[in-house]
């Protein structure tokens, strides 16, 4: 779905110092503002899967994050008491510090399954 902020973020890829207002998800409604070059509908239209795949990703990096966070006690309860983690463990937490690697596709970030944390 075309939004706003993948409306925005394509422009910005074209050109970063761009000024523009939005009045709405659809590129009609675009403003060029402050002296910015216009640029074509077609330009910023094609950027959008890029823009979109970068959106999936961060989404996913944050609820990765989040897995990651959640477990941090861990990991420094473990080193603070001087005792290991299992392998099981560090295999998952690695396996979710991986979780972006190949996926090159919106529909790959959807579908993507996070790893069942170990006992």
């Amino acid at each position: 779905m075309i939004t706003m902020e993948t409306i925005t973020r394509a422009v910005k890829k074209i050109n970063p110092n761009a000024q523009i207002s939005l009045s709405g998800n659809d590129l009609d409604t675009i403003t060029f503002e402050n002296g910015t070059t216009p640029i074509s509908k077609t330009d910023i239209e094609a950027e959008f899967s890029a823009v979109e795949l970068e959106i999936a990703l961060e989404d996913l990096r944050e609820k990765r994050n989040k897995l990651l966070a959640d477990s941090d006690w861990q990991v420094i309860m473990a080193k603070e008491k001087g005792t290991s983690l299992s392998t099981a463990f560090k295999n998952w937490r690695q396996a979710l510090r991986d979780a972006t690697d190949g996926l090159t596709t919106v529909e790959e970030v959807e579908a993507y399954e996070f790893p069942t944390k170990p006992e």
